[in-house]
């Protein structure tokens, strides 16, 4: 994925639902290029047409000239008695990131599954990814009760080498007036760095002018009794392209400072941008009792792999 820059110019586009086989074609090919060719992990054309007819989704942002820009897959379930919906997959073509594309799928995604009385929706993500970090939580208004520890075991994109695959689990609560408003624009705005630089720290960094270097991880106290801040780079791939070891500490660090308070009941609820270097998530209490670290989750990829 790329880093994050000026957005660039927005062609004129629809969103609709893919379900010729041109299209779902194009989804595959759109899958190679994100996540690399030979990528052996690609949903099949067989699986995103098999999907719609028990309330899967596939929809696709395509352009003028009838090029797919992004596309959204997700599959509908029963979770306690209740339909949900697990996004497996959301990619947007390289050129067109930051243009806007994954909150609209996102949203699109969002008022379909409503039309079928569905307010839940999970999904995975990597929580170095501070990109797809900041569109979730400070787009989408998601909020993260569960942490999975190489949740898919050994990856073959070359985004994922050397790292593993720790994931986040999304929970994106449908009609939650939160989600409403930042989807929308209107309030609930993500802090900023001004009102939580004052939260402790899970653990200190240093270097954040340059390659920021995560310190020892502090255990759970009593300072942390509200919220805690927990760092991540900002750009963890340029970190691992030139110090694999130092993107490999910060997988340590940061799963360390986050498996065991999201077990413990805690809930990530924001990424705010400290300096240019690095972002902090902020975890306090979870808000819905009886939800953290539900089990069950598992078996299917997430929009940032």
């Amino acid at each position: 994925m790329k880093a994050e820059g000026s957005a660039p110019a927005v062609a004129p586009y629809v969103i609709r639902p893919l379900r010729a086989l041109a299209d779902l074609k194009a989804c595959v090919r759109l899958q190679e290029e994100v996540w690399g060719r030979g990528f052996s992990e690609v949903a099949p054309v067989s699986l995103l047409r098999a999907s719609q007819r028990l309330g899967g989704l596939v929809g696709g942002a395509v352009d003028e000239g009838g090029e797919l820009v992004g596309f959204v897959f997700g599959l509908t379930g029963i979770e306690s008695s209740r339909a949900v919906h697990w996004s497996h997959m959301l990619a947007v073509r390289p050129r067109q990131q930051d243009g806007g594309f994954g909150r609209r799928l996102k949203s699109w995604q969002r008022d379909r599954c409503l039309e079928m009385d569905i307010r839940r929706v999970y999904w995975t993500f990597d929580p170095l990814e501070s990109r797809n970090a900041w569109l979730n939580l400070g787009r989408l208004g998601i909020v993260v009760r569960e942490y999975v520890e190489d949740m898919y075991g050994v990856s073959d994109s070359p985004l994922h080498e050397g790292l593993g695959t720790d994931r986040f689990v999304a929970l994106w609560l449908l009609d939650d007036d939160r989600v409403e408003k930042r989807l929308e624009g209107r309030g609930a705005s993500p802090p900023a760095w001004g009102d939580v630089c004052h939260l402790p720290r899970a653990f200190p960094v240093t270097g954040e002018g340059g390659f920021p270097r995560p310190g020892a991880v502090r255990p759970p106290g009593p300072e942390e009794e509200g919220a805690v801040l927990v760092p991540i780079p900002a750009d963890i791939h340029r970190i691992k392209a030139n110090d694999a070891g130092l993107a490999a500490a910060w997988r340590t660090a940061t799963r360390a400072a986050l498996a065991p308070r999201l077990a413990g009941g805690w809930e990530v609820r924001e990424l705010v941008r400290s300096t240019e270097a690095l972002s902090c998530y902020v975890l306090r209490p979870a808000q819905e009792p009886g939800v953290a670290g539900e089990p069950d989750h598992a078996g299917v990829k997430g929009p940032a792999r």
